[in-house]
């Protein structure tokens, strides 16, 4: 329970619903960033609070469980390496893997519990025959989560319940005030947990930084310099700082080895091909042979159609028309219709 809407209403429902409910709020902020908290992240210190007070309404049991270390060795280390190496990684697909349906899991075994629920925005459906279970996108479209929760595998999806996959936001939010909560008008978090200011450059930077470098064109020519890699990503237009020029450009690549950065024009930094290794698939097996499938390459991005080509070590994705800015590092989910097939992280981009 994060101190949130969406979590606290997910714990009304179960208790109301008959469960015996137990509220968890993890403490993973570091201490560096705990005066920094701005009450309205997910999981800051501020948030225990709100969550306590949600539970004692509820008439549960509420507990927080110090994450600090797994946390910052799964997700914040990687995130910022990843950053320094030229890559957007996605810390919440790194929080899910690791702490929220891995960390957490466990602890729920060492509590006794049959289940893990999260406020997150998504559907799970079981195959009565197989006992499959199938990930969907939630009801809400405006506010489906299943991107970040692609790393899901069967073990996790027998254990997890998301009882907001069918609701709306604004329904959530009316229950909220049924249930008298002190959390249905609170704000939702927009910023990554552990940067509340939202500046991801300046929190990569201050644990390290590529250092300045060239800015060149697709011609290879210097136009420019750039004072980290760590501020950028693919598709960026803003904070190039290269003055006037012959129309809009953006970033088109990141090279960490040479410290280069390369800009062009916005249809330069559309991608027909991208690699995509680490691959999880929902099923615990891949599609046989190739198949169209939708592909969303960042969060709120639209699904773009492609054709996926699947190997021992990756998986090929062919889009069927240009794709704006697939960067490396952020991760590839793959759809059919509203089922999750599974997904992984972009290794390497082919522009068009």
């Amino acid at each position: 329970m994060s101190g949130g809407v969406d979590s606290s209403v997910a714990a009304a429902l179960l208790a109301r619903d008959g469960y015996q409910v137990v509220g968890v709020t993890f403490n993973q902020w570091p201490a560096d960033l705990m005066a920094r908290s701005t009450g309205n992240g997910c999981c800051t210190p501020d948030t225990i609070d709100d969550a306590r007070r949600v539970c004692a309404i509820l008439g549960v049991s509420h507990y927080v469980i110090d994450y600090r270390r797994e946390f910052e060795a799964a997700v914040i280390d990687p995130w910022v390496k990843a950053y320094l190496n030229g890559q957007t990684p996605n810390p919440c697909v790194m929080c899910n893997r690791s702490v929220r349906f891995g960390s957490f899991l466990s602890k729920a075994d060492e509590l006794g519990a049959d289940y893990i629920a999260t406020g997150h925005y998504a559907r799970i459906q079981s195959d009565p025959g197989t006992g499959r279970r199938r990930l969907l996108t939630a009801t809400d479209h405006s506010k489906d989560q299943s991107y970040v929760l692609h790393v899901l595998g069967q073990r996790q999806l027998a254990r997890t319940l998301f009882p907001l996959g069918d609701l709306t936001k604004s329904h959530v939010r009316q229950l909220a005030a049924d249930f008298g909560l002190p959390v249905a008008l609170k704000a939702d978090s927009q910023e990554i947990c552990f940067v509340p200011d939202n500046n991801h450059a300046g929190y990569v930077r201050a644990h390290g930084s590529t250092g300045p470098g060239d800015i060149i064109d697709s011609e290879g020519r210097v136009i420019g310099r750039h004072d980290g890699l760590e501020a950028f990503t693919p598709g960026q237009r803003r904070g190039l700082n290269l003055g006037g020029g012959p129309g809009r450009r953006y970033v088109v690549d990141l090279d960490p080895v040479g410290n280069r950065l390369t800009v062009g024009t916005r249809a330069q930094s559309t991608a027909r091909q991208i690699e995509v290794q680490k691959v999880n698939w929902i099923a615990s097996t891949p599609p046989s042979g190739p198949g169209r499938v939708g592909v969303r390459t960042r969060y709120r991005m639209p699904l773009a159609d492609a054709t996926l080509v699947i190997a021992a070590n990756g998986v090929t994705v062919d889009f069927h028309e240009p794709t704006w800015a697939p960067a490396p590092g952020q991760s590839a989910v793959f759809y059919d219709g509203d089922e999750v097939l599974g997904g992984g992280t972009i290794a390497s981009v082919t522009v068009r």
